[in-house]
């Protein structure tokens, strides 16, 4: 039997041999029809059970996320350049403290009836109700200059949380000492960091730069983008040519920022919580 077959029919298999390698689950909210832009967590497994899959909280800018009981998920066992999809459901929250190895908290997942083979997400920006979203780039020539940039975005955050006019869209006019813009796309989130797909002409500015600015519009009701530094940690180019870069997030100028992206990312996970269920 093929391998690609074999492991569509055995995907418990497969995941208990990623969980026994430390490996993770990739999920994404369920949008049930929604059109927007999604928000993929790399979630460490931490047991495959017969009551269900049992993953770490999401983690966001140092934050836990924990995802609330009934919660709608698109999830991913990715291996190597292989691809299957299920649809999921949170049917336990773990408290922080349950799990040993789990400190900031887990969700047991419903196990799936059966599981597709997808396209690699990295083939192609869309895959099945997933859409990546795109994030802007900027090498960051001055790193003491995101403080500024930063402020303003955290007051107009706080401006939008308190429903007053919060002028998003003067942030281009306050930008960091940058080089020129680029468009990537978020491959994936985790707690400190995310994974971007470059496209090849855009990838010889990773050897030349290792600090960058990011701004990502998340959409979904909140005007305010995130803007944070990154530090690039990796590179992987994949059979594609697309640049894989793995972006470490550096408050090291402004250590309060975090809380702001922080929230900023909180608020889109619960809005979509939300809208489930409704």
């Amino acid at each position: 039997m093929p391998v690609a077959r074999s492991r569509t029919l055995e995907w418990r298999r497969s995941l208990e041999e990623l969980c026994q390698k430390g490996g993770a689950l990739e999920v994404a909210i369920a949008r049930d029809g929604d059109r927007g832009h999604d928000l993929v967590w790399r979630l460490r497994i931490l047991a495959v059970r017969d009551d269900g899959i049992v993953v770490e909280n999401p983690g966001a800018f140092g934050r836990s996320l924990p995802l609330h009981a009934g919660t709608r998920l698109m999830a991913f066992i990715v291996i190597g350049q292989n691809r299957w999809e299920f649809r999921t459901a949170v049917v336990e929250e773990i408290a922080p403290g349950k799990l040993a190895e789990a400190r900031s908290g887990a969700a047991r997942l419903a196990l799936p009836d059966r599981v597709e083979r997808c396209l690699r997400r990295h083939a192609r920006y869309e895959v099945g109700a997933l859409a990546l979203p795109p994030v802007d780039v900027w090498p960051l020539l001055d790193p003491k200059s995101v403080v500024a940039a930063e402020r303003a975005n955290e007051l107009a955050f706080a401006a939008f949380a308190e429903g007053r006019s919060h002028g998003a869209s003067d942030e281009e006019a306050l930008l960091p000492n940058v080089g020129p813009k680029f468009t990537a796309h978020v491959a994936n989130m985790g707690g400190g960091g995310a994974g971007l797909i470059v496209e090849p002409a855009q990838a010889g500015i990773l050897s030349r730069h290792r600090l960058f600015w990011l701004r990502l519009e998340l959409g979904d009701g909140c005007p305010v983008p995130i803007v944070t530094t990154a530090k690039l940690v990796h590179v992987h180019i994949d059979s594609t040519q697309r640049s894989y870069a793995g972006m470490s997030f550096d408050f090291s100028f402004n250590p309060g920022h975090q809380r702001t992206v922080a929230s900023q990312v909180e608020w889109v996970v619960r809005s979509l919580e939300s809208r489930q269920s409704h």
